[in-house]
């Protein structure tokens, strides 16, 4: 399990498509977002990508000013199975 919690700045006018965007990324959960174009953001691995690889495709939304990680956790369940 690898869950990274994001901050996310979007320039104002941008936040709407922004937002369509981030909900349609496999993933990716919107948890609070302010009308200035800040999102809170929690980062999944899927079965497919990496949470890496989905943050890294989150920086080329188009209006994002900057994206930086707040919160990291990594477990691995296979180990913690009995």
């Amino acid at each position: 399990m690898n869950i990274c919690g994001c901050l996310i700045h979007v320039t104002p006018e941008r936040a709407d498509p922004a937002r369509l965007a981030m909900t349609e990324t496999p993933g990716v959960e919107i948890h609070a977002a302010a009308d200035d174009g800040r999102f809170v953001v929690v980062v999944e691995d899927t079965p497919t990508r990496l949470a890496s690889e989905t943050i890294m495709d989150l920086h080329q939304i188009p209006g994002v000013v900057s994206l930086s990680l707040t919160y990291h956790h990594f477990e691995d369940i296979a180990a913690a199975r009995p």
